[in-house]
């Protein structure tokens, strides 16, 4: 090669380099980083609290991790590094009450990702996308007579969504669980597997009883293309990877973009850069309406609908988008009773809160579970789960709690199935 060409070619890759590492957290990046980003929980004390910390969001200031909740008065938010000398002088100006939760973002992260773990499917640490639908293939090869691999459609970037279907019995009721809707709550598909695994495998009397007279419907990773960015590109990603009116803000989420009462009483955000975007209109996602077109298919078989989320502890009932309760909300409550007792005697101590959504964290609008309940007569059980913890780690759970959060669902779902069977929902 001509010497002048290789030292232009040179100049011109290093300029390409310095240009795109300038960028800085954006999508053509490597991996965006959070160091030095920290997370508060806020105490807010007054409507005028509440304003001002909605108008310094709106400035991208910072971004909510857990939305204000009107029950305990509280907010999480993480605060960019450069901002957080403003964000602290701001809290004392106004005299608002604030704790810090995690003080650098990155350093979890980076923790979390050092687990590799064993090359077997443990649950020692969090899994990729291909990872996953690796072992569902082996599962499926291992128990060919009582699983059955299901896809209900295909992604936005036209990867498949899949599930596992578990079925000792031809007729059973069915339960059908979702995971992963939110691409950054990796914790949800790493239980949904556990899950799925300790149906086939555990000896416990219990579980084999729940397993055996049950069909289950299990979606590990209902958001694919988030799930895969938050892995390759950026850890807290949430929402879809699909396009959206603004070049500049990419994804809707897709637990605000369901036909159930769709961006009524401010439930969701109409501005595709926030993270409760709900879309343009309802199901114009390609994730969310492949489901319901699945769910609409096998409706009648279906009794109990439960999704995974992360993080809170909390189990949520019907409904989002009202503080009125539905018709058998006290049987909900009932349910939600069990499930919190049978992980509260776990010797984690682990608390969980119930009841429903609007009541127990804050109105929403165009959820999946407020879909299924609201669209399916056969479906009178139907609640949100949110995982491990309450913001000491938030979504960034080490994988050492993996396995312990997982025990306390199978806890919570052996009582919840229980107590709706006693209740005569199944």
């Amino acid at each position: 090669m001509n010497f002048r060409y290789y030292l232009i070619l040179k100049l011109l890759t290093y300029l390409l380099t310095t240009a795109l590492a300038d960028q800085g957290n954006n999508e053509f990046s490597a991996k965006i980083r959070y160091d030095n980003y920290q997370v508060y929980k806020i105490n807010i004390k007054d409507t005028k609290q509440l304003q001002l910390m909605n108008a310094f969001q709106n400035q991208t200031k910072f971004s909510v991790w857990k939305d204000y909740n009107y029950i305990t008065n509280d907010i999480h938010v993480m605060v960019k590094a450069q901002e957080v000398y403003n964000f602290l002088q701001l809290m004392h100006d106004y005299d608002i009450e604030k704790e810090l939760l995690i003080e650098n973002v990155q350093e979890l992260i980076d923790l979390e990702q050092s687990h590799s773990g064993s090359s077997k499917f443990d649950w020692t640490r969090y899994y990729q996308l291909h990872e996953i639908e690796q072992w569902l293939d082996d599962i499926l090869l291992t128990y060919p007579n009582v699983t059955e691999s299901f896809s209900i459609g295909n992604s936005y970037e036209n990867r498949p969504i899949r599930g596992i279907k578990i079925a000792f019995k031809p007729n059973n009721p069915v339960i059908f669980i979702e995971a992963n809707i939110h691409a950054r709550e990796w914790i949800t598909s790493a239980t949904a597997t556990w899950f799925i695994n300790e149906l086939l495998t555990s000896e416990d009397l219990e579980v084999r009883e729940m397993a055996e007279n049950y069909n289950w419907y299990i979606i590990p990773v209902l958001n694919v293309d988030g799930f895969v960015f938050s892995h390759e590109r950026d850890r807290l990603w949430r929402k879809t990877r699909q396009p959206t009116s603004t070049p500049d803000c990419i994804g809707t989420d897709p637990n605000r973009n369901f036909d159930s009462h769709w961006m009524e009483n401010g439930g969701a955000s109409g501005n595709p850069c926030e993270e409760t975007y709900a879309g343009p209109e309802p199901f114009s996602e390609s994730e969310t309406k492949a489901l319901a077109e699945f769910l609409t298919s096998i409706q009648h078989e279906i009794k109990i609908y439960l999704a995974f989320h992360s993080y809170s502890q909390l189990l949520l009932s019907p409904y989002g988008h009202t503080i009125d309760p539905p018709e058998n909300y006290e049987d909900l409550l009932q349910i939600g009773k069990a499930f919190a007792d049978a992980i509260g005697s776990l010797p984690y101590n682990t608390t969980y809160r119930y009841g429903s959504t609007a009541t127990t964290i804050y109105i929403t609008s165009g959820a999946s579970v407020d879909w299924v309940y609201n669209n399916f007569d056969t479906v009178n059980v139907a609640y949100t789960i949110e995982f491990r913890d309450q913001g000491r780690f938030g979504f960034v759970l080490p994988p050492v709690q993996i396995i312990p959060n997982c025990e306390e669902l199978m806890a919570g779902i052996l009582a919840l199935v229980s107590k709706s069977h006693e209740l005569e929902y199944i």
